[in-house]
């Protein structure tokens, strides 16, 4: 059997470590520190997340109970979703075996129901830790997303740990059979490059380019908003990708291979998940950063003259942030205080130092990770993860709580 696995380029060139550093050039601070108004609003949408409850989508105790399922999930965590045809598709990752965040005994995982019957899903399990690809052992499983081709194509990626390196694999899911293709690796592009997508293979191709990097470590990411730019008559899904301290864009025509477009070029102490939103030419992006700091950061890239933009610090509890263009405005949905608030800012396209807090929630559950798509009649709809023991979706009407 061939492997689906190639070789990484042989660079002989060296290694360039860029620095991480407390960011000291910055056009504007957004404060956690909102008005009774902004406030007042959080709480009608705390509400209306409640009252827009649609379904859980693990594996729940009562599912087993009536035999629909032969597992129960203890631990879930980092969902995608989109809509087709009024059926409702999610992924995320899953421990059936204890409750924690532990990759070694984790599953991605498919689910799908109609939007009028949301209790009848059906669970497709897309590789656990333990199995094996292409003759070596998946040793551990992380962040599963989900990207729509098309109404008829869907792919789902994921990270697994294949032998020792970590990949980003992915299946294509056909919405009209229902069929699964067989695991493949994405590949990741540098200049001339192609190389597997995985953590010796981004290395490779960035130091043979001659392009320095922040440290990496742990699990490889894409992020799962994907948004589109035409560019010398082809369409293009740019989304960001992350390991450890190195975040930055990335392009692909396919879904595929996914080509490296930049990285902020000014200090910063960024880590794990970062943002992206393509408009015209720019490319808006906030990303978490180092435990010990406030602030998130957010910043402008321009695809046209490659330079970025001075950036705004966004307070934060650094955890993982969402845009979402609506009605001609973009929002960046984050975690002002904790994992227990939403805030939501209205990002100003043409002076980002110009964006403010608009919404500020305590939710009445945890909301880990929210993930925010349109869902029915050009409103939208969030995906989160309470506790890390419920993956929950909730629609809610974001007009309600603009100015």
């Amino acid at each position: 059997m061939q492997s689906i696995f190639s070789e990484d380029f042989l660079t002989r060139k060296a290694e360039m470590i860029a620095p991480g550093a407390e960011i000291n050039n910055v056009s504007a601070v957004v404060s956690a520190n909102v008005c009774d108004a902004i406030l007042k609003k959080g709480e009608r949408f705390a509400d209306e997340i409640e009252e827009g409850f649609i379904s859980d989508f693990e594996k729940r105790q009562q599912l087993f109970n009536e035999h629909k399922i032969d597992e129960v999930d203890q631990m879930v965590h980092v969902s995608t979703f989109c809509v087709i045809d009024n059926v409702i598709y999610m992924t995320y990752y899953a421990n059936t075996k204890e409750y924690s965040e532990d990759p070694k005994d984790q599953t991605a995982r498919l689910v799908y129901c109609p939007v009028d019957d949301p209790e009848n899903k059906t669970f497709i399990d897309i590789q656990s830790a333990g199995d094996s690809c292409s003759g070596l052992r998946v040793n551990l499983v992380y962040d599963t997303i989900l990207a729509k081709k098309s109404d008829e194509l869907l792919y789902i990626l994921w990270t697994a740990k294949v032998g020792d390196n970590y990949y980003r694999l992915y299946r294509t899911f056909s919405t009209r059979t229902k069929e699964l293709s067989d695991v493949k690796v994405n590949r990741f592009q540098v200049g001339e490059i192609v190389n597997d997508f995985s953590t010796t293979g981004i290395q490779s191709a960035l130091v043979e380019n001659g392009i320095s990097f922040k440290k990496m470590y742990s699990d490889i990411g894409i992020m799962q908003k994907f948004t589109k730019r035409v560019e010398d008559g082809e369409v293009y899904y740019y989304t960001g990708t992350y390991s450890g301290d190195f975040t930055a864009i990335i392009k692909s025509k396919d879904l595929i291979t996914w080509e490296y477009v930049a990285q902020p070029d000014f200090l910063n102490e960024s880590k794990w998940e970062n943002a992206t939103y393509v408009i015209g030419d720019k490319c808006y992006y906030f990303v978490r950063q180092q435990d010990t700091v406030k602030y998130g950061f957010l910043t402008v890239y321009d695809l046209l003259t490659q330079k970025w933009e001075k950036p705004v610090l966004i307070e934060d509890c650094q955890s993982r942030g969402d845009f979402i263009e609506y009605k001609g405005g973009l929002y960046l949905f984050h975690a002002p205080i904790d994992r227990e608030h939403i805030g939501i800012v209205k990002i100003d396209k043409e002076n980002i130092a110009r964006s403010k807090e608009i919404v500020q929630a305590k939710m009445h559950t945890s909301c880990f990770y929210p993930f925010v798509q349109y869902f029915l009649h050009d409103e939208l709809a969030m995906s989160y993860t309470v506790d890390r023991k419920h993956i929950r979706l909730a629609a809610f009407t974001l007009s309600r709580y603009l100015d």
